[in-house]
């Protein structure tokens, strides 16, 4: 087998970037069988992926990190090319079947990387037993005896975070099996990082945070919150995916249009525009992206490597686009809508895996965690009336017509 890997300039990283175009990269998003790369493409750069610090641990991360929900195990040679890339924040989930066992695999053959990886893992559990049992789990499945960040998952409400658990987070940090603990929120988010920052004991936030997002004026005060408690920040969600593309404008509109070809003259995709859009603030210590095969890897890196800003024309053609399309992207806000239907269904919840049906291209994801739900709140997402929640929607959302096409389309047969 012929393993001479081939040295890239950092220029001829954004040629593969480019010649891969829009649609082989949002294609590629949805084809996960077409994520192996045989050794012999693995790139040797000439320049590796730049590093922020991480809130005030001490600690400097990679600015992309790797999204931990894709068949790592399958995908060994793109885990060597991350490394060799600078790529060396990793995330897994506990939940999330194939990345942390494609992890593990590669540090039993690798121990030698495991120094350079920042390595997140996730519980979705806020009970300290069971928080525990996961994280031992997580160690053996992934072969390491710590934990650099750990995070419990989709907290809405930071009040949970209570001292029960803080005990906990404390007492494995003495134990050695974690260095840092935080939380991942998709939705609240504002209200959640706002909270959070004042408790004095969270390490990192993993937060929705992403063009339609980051200018709004309760996000800003989220993050200059978490810069003066010394929190670092990861964004999550960053491309800001519509709930369903086909339910607009979408990428037809003639801004969408304008956006890809002004990028797309500057020598980049409007994928990695929205990366770029998201460095800006040097706040964010880094951006966790799904990278499920070499294509988008490459193209995610080329983006972090390249050093162009992004002009005032390039972010108000963003903020338009953005503007175009907001009544079919959720902002999270579920404290807003779900109130009016006294929580009865998480409606921002069912967005997000409708988001993942429609924008992700991932089926079986977005039907598993719909009809995980429970039965009687699947029957009330169908029959329920949304007229409130739809006028205080500040999106402007269709919620009822949404939800009544998940509960067609989501719904296992």
């Amino acid at each position: 087998m012929n393993t001479t890997r081939n040295r890239y300039t950092r220029r001829c990283f954004l040629k593969t970037a480019g010649a891969a175009g829009l649609g082989s990269l949002l294609s590629a998003a949805d084809d996960m069988s077409d994520a192996f790369a045989a050794p012999s493409e693995i790139i040797q750069p000439e320049d590796t992926v730049p590093r922020r610090p991480f809130g005030k641990t001490g600690e400097n991360v990679s600015i992309l990190a790797l999204g931990g929900y894709f068949d790592a195990l399958n995908n060994q040679s793109l885990l060597k090319q991350a490394i060799l890339s600078g790529v060396t924040y990793w995330e897994s989930s506990f939940s999330c079947k194939g990345g942390k066992e494609g992890y593990g695999v590669y540090l039993k053959h690798n121990p030698q990387d495991r120094k350079k990886i920042f390595l997140s893992a996730k519980t979705s559990s806020k009970d300290p037993v069971k928080m525990g049992q996961e994280l031992d789990e997580t160690l053996s499945v992934l072969n390491t005896s710590y934990i650099d960040y750990f995070v419990i998952h989709a907290v809405d409400n930071a009040e949970d975070l209570n001292a029960d658990i803080r005990k906990w987070a404390d007492q494995k940090k003495s134990e050695g099996k974690i260095k840092f603990f935080g939380f991942s929120t998709h939705q609240n988010m504002e209200d959640c990082i706002i909270r959070a920052a004042k408790f004095g004991w969270i390490d990192g936030i993993m937060t929705t945070y992403n063009y339609r997002l980051m200018n709004t004026d309760k996000m800003k005060m989220a993050v200059d919150a978490c810069v003066k408690a010394g929190i670092g920040l990861s964004a999550i969600k960053s491309q800001a995916e519509l709930t369903n593309p086909k339910a607009t404008i979408g990428l037809e509109s003639p801004t969408a249009m304008k956006l890809t070809a002004q990028f797309m003259k500057k020598g980049f995709t409007l994928q990695q525009a929205k990366l770029k859009a998201i460095w800006e603030n040097p706040h964010i210590a880094s951006i966790c992206s799904l990278m499920p095969n070499m294509t988008i890897l490459v193209s995610n890196v080329a983006a972090a490597l390249d050093k162009t800003s992004l002009s005032t024309h390039d972010l108000n053609l963003l903020k338009r686009y953005s503007d175009e399309t907001s009544s079919c992207y959720c902002s999270g806000c579920a404290n807003v809508c779900e109130t009016a239907i006294s929580g009865k269904v998480p409606i921002s919840k069912v967005m997000r895996y409708l988001m993942y049906y429609h924008s992700y291209g991932d089926r079986d994801r977005a039907r598993y965690l719909y009809n995980a739900l429970p039965i009687q709140m699947r029957k009330d997402i169908a029959n329920l009336d949304y007229f409130e929640s739809e006028k205080k929607c500040p999106q402007k959302i269709a919620i009822g017509k949404f939800m009544r096409q998940a509960a067609k389309e989501l719904m296992s047969s």
